[in-house]
């Protein structure tokens, strides 16, 4: 059997190290894919510590992979077999990592809400290694217009914002606010602007509005010397804010400011009560949703827009060997936006 090197955790809240790794067989409906980057993405941070459930132990982080398929399995099953790519596709994983297309969800064609959906390094080993096997309905082809290091932060960071905005009620046009100017929101605020949208940047502290600026919002917002409902109210309400930061305080403080019928869209990940009463939803008929990720699919049309468009991840990238200072830069918040690995 040969063997390739990947990042392990042996135990919850251990050290990263590189270690070299059997390549386990191919099986059916998968495919092995020769990493080339993985993003590091702020829920890393919950694998390594442990805060999912069934988690394997040791454990390789990583659902942010784009790579070139090195091998196919053998045979087609349900759902997309092999026998839709070949050897030297360049492909994309991200949080979607798989889906079993025979729960109720899935025969409803709802494969994001799959009962058995997989996530690299939760169900299998992610993609901080040189190679990592995933089943072949997880993979979004990469267009040509991205390399793979481009390519890997769109698999969940760029598809979570860009489907978000796709989903939500506002039209070209509307006034569109993102809350926090981090991983997430620096390109929430791109696919904002590039969608048409009035764009409004809302972050902590006045430094943040020339990049805020620069990324292509149209107001700045911040949230530590006014008050942000009221600050997007004289700028007219916001159809929809999209809330990036994982302050469940951060997002309450902006629902005083949609307009009727306006959106709060929650997809910065935190364990924190939503301060919100009914009677601020009522009157003006508001929503707060929660919006997960992306299927492959939807991960494809986040890549062919950013193509289009020219949006792109802000990155800083780290050789495999350095995983563990990537990890620490990100989770310390030594990273600015995002970083990746590069095998």
């Amino acid at each position: 059997m040969s063997t390739h090197q990947a990042v392990h955790v042996q135990s919850a809240g251990d050290a990263l190290k590189l270690v070299d790794v059997d390549t386990p067989a191919t099986p059916r409906d998968h495919v092995r894919i020769q990493v080339a980057a993985c993003g590091v993405c702020g829920t890393d941070r919950a694998f390594v510590g442990g805060g999912f459930p069934g988690l394997t132990w040791p454990l390789t982080p990583g659902h942010e992979i784009a790579g070139t398929i090195a091998e196919l399995g053998v045979g087609v099953g349900v759902g997309v077999g092999v026998d839709n790519f070949a050897v030297g596709d360049r492909v994309a994983v991200g949080w979607f990592g798989g889906n079993c297309a025979t729960c109720i969800p899935c025969r409803k064609g709802d494969f994001i809400h799959c009962a058995n959906m997989q996530v690299p390094s939760w169900h299998y080993p992610g993609g901080y290694a040189e190679s990592v096997t995933v089943p072949a309905n997880a993979l979004a082809r990469v267009p040509d217009g991205l390399t793979l290091a481009e390519a890997a932060p769109m698999g969940c960071a760029g598809v979570t914002t860009f489907h978000a905005l796709r989903e939500s009620r506002a039209t070209p046009g509307d006034r569109v606010a993102i809350l926090g100017i981090g991983g997430l929101g620096h390109l929430g605020v791109q696919f904002a602007r590039a969608m048409g949208f009035e764009t409004i940047a809302i972050a902590r502290g006045a430094g943040k509005a020339d990049d805020a600026r620069a990324l292509g919002a149209h107001h700045y917002i911040d949230s530590t010397s006014e008050d942000v409902s009221e600050a997007l109210g004289r700028l007219g309400g916001a159809s929809v804010v999209l809330g990036t930061a994982a302050s469940a305080q951060a997002m309450a403080e902006t629902i005083g400011g949609l307009a009727p019928r306006g959106e709060l869209i929650t997809i910065g990940v935190t364990p924190e009560p939503l301060p919100i009463s009914p009677l601020q939803l009522i009157g003006p008929g508001l929503s707060v949703i929660g919006h997960p990720s992306g299927t492959a699919r939807d991960i494809e049309d986040t890549m062919h827009f950013a193509v289009q468009s020219g949006v792109r991840a802000r990155t800083q990238e780290l050789p495999l060997d350095r995983a563990a200072e990537a990890y620490a830069d990100m989770d310390q918040g030594r990273a600015r936006y995002r970083m990746v690995l590069t095998i």
